[in-house]
């Protein structure tokens, strides 16, 4: 993709996020694509924390899943056409974590993130990764429909 050094993308390992690497991947042409997924480190996970979230109970582990998170995402990413993939673990709050990453790397920079959240209540009222990263990032962003 002309224009663009590198292009970073975000996953949290959901089908979603998956997607919108595979989007990432397929802009990135000769430029770098860098996967990043954001983690808090956690000793031991809130059982009740667990309970609520189900399937997403996975994101209050700690780093120990991203790097699997990571590779999968990697292998979509190659799949889809992307050719200098770099993987990126960074703990931190998603959207902050981000954003710190794309504001350290050389410009011009795209940063793409899925829509996961927009469209829900808990979004609106709370915000989300993408409205949120939309919002404060000063580079440019693509927030791919992947929900």
């Amino acid at each position: 993709m002309s224009g663009y050094s590198t292009i970073v993308v975000g996953t949290d390992g959901s089908e979603s996020s998956l997607r919108a690497v595979e989007r990432a991947a397929a802009l990135s042409g000769d430029a770098k694509l860098v996967i990043a997924c954001a983690f808090l480190p956690s000793e031991s996970p809130d059982p009740a924390a667990a309970d609520i979230l189900g399937a997403d109970a996975y994101q209050l582990q700690g780093s120990n899943p991203v790097n699997d998170m990571l590779r999968t995402a990697e292998g979509r990413a190659v799949a889809a056409g992307a050719t200098n993939v770099e993987k990126r673990a960074i703990k931190g709050q998603p959207v902050d974590a981000l954003l710190d990453l794309v504001k350290s790397l050389p410009e011009p920079a795209l940063l793409v993130v899925g829509n996961k959240g927009m469209n829900s209540l808990t979004g609106r009222l709370l915000g989300s990764v993408p409205s949120d990263a939309a919002r404060k990032t000063s580079v440019d962003i693509l927030i791919v429909h992947t929900t």
